[in-house]
Parts: structure tokens; C-alpha cells; sequence
């Protein structure tokens, strides 16, 4: 099992203003990868979250990190930024499978600038703000996560044996 860790990117949510419901969605979809033991919700700023993911990564060596919000168009919507800033290796097929499917229900999807990546043995992953799009996603790529994860950690065989 895997430690998993969960940043929810909202202004209104670090304010108080707002009840997270997408980091719940993530940790009810995830249980079956692992235990979520970090969970903060930080506002949309770049030093913030690329610290907040540094410290899951680095710190609290977490194996997997979501993202929840924070990768749109607005000006305050950083959260790519944060990733691309902090990870060592992109994994774009995660986030390109993520659009993909999105795509066949909404063409907002195309709208998303989520990233995937690698920092360290950390695989971090941004999703959508919303419930319904971090379902979506999440169902996505929840199939694909335990052999990259087992890869990543050193807890699996190599990608191309047949043994």
C-alpha cells in the first residue's frame, strides 16, 4: 500500500469560505492504492503549493500526490506551474489520458493545462476542481497507477519483462 497525499488548491477553501468536496472525492476513490496521510488545502499561490508539494514529496516522502484545482485559465490558477516548477520528469500520459476521455463528455476539456510528473519517488498528479471532473479522471488513470507506482517505488518488476 502507498502513502498518499492530497492538496486542494482554493482560495475560498484555505479561507474557510468553501467546503472542500473534491479532496474527499480523491480519498474515497483511492483507497483501494493506499492510505491518504496528508491533506491540506492551500490558496492559489505558486510559492505556496510548489511548497506544499515539495514537503509531501521530500519531507513526508509520500509515493502519490493529488492535486485538486488551480489548472485553468484564470489568472490565479497556478497549480501547473507549481508542478512543472518542483518535478524532476513529466509523465504527460496521465494528464493527456485524463483530456482524452474528458473530451468525449465536455470539449472544455481541452481547457485543462493539468500535468503529471515525477519528483523524486513522488508521482504527482493535478486534477480538476470539480467532483464530477475528478471522478471522471480519476477512473481514467486509477487503472494504470498501480504498476507505475510499483515502478516508481522499486516495488515491481521492469515495464517490458515477461517473466
Amino acid at each position: 500500500m502507498y502513502k498518499i497525499g492530497i492538496i486542494t488548491v482554493s482560495d475560498k477553501g484555505s479561507r474557510g469560505e468553501r467546503v472542500d468536496e473534491s479532496g474527499p472525492a480523491i480519498r474515497d476513490m483511492v483507497k483501494s492504492l493506499g492510505e491518504v496521510t496528508s491533506y491540506v488545502v492551500v490558496p492559489d499561490d505558486l510559492d505556496l503549493l510548489k511548497e506544499a508539494m515539495i514537503n509531501m514529496s521530500d519531507k513526508e516522502k509520500i509515493d502519490l500526490v493529488f492535486t485538486s484545482g488551480g489548472t485553468g485559465f484564470s489568472p490565479r490558477d497556478n497549480t501547473p506551474e507549481a508542478t512543472l516548477a518542483v518535478i524532476h520528469k513529466q509523465a504527460p500520459g496521465l494528464a493527456e489520458a485524463m483530456r482524452a476521455e474528458s473530451l468525449k463528455k465536455t470539449n472544455r476539456a481541452m481547457l485543462s493545462r493539468a500535468v503529471a510528473g515525477i519528483r523524486n519517488s513522488t508521482l504527482i498528479i493535478n486534477m480538476p476542481g470539480s467532483v464530477k471532473a475528478v471522478r471522471e479522471c480519476l477512473a481514467v488513470i486509477m487503472p494504470a497507477l498501480p504498476h507505475g507506482l510499483e515502478i516508481l517505488t522499486g516495488r515491481g518488476g521492469e515495464c517490458g519483462s515477461t517473466e
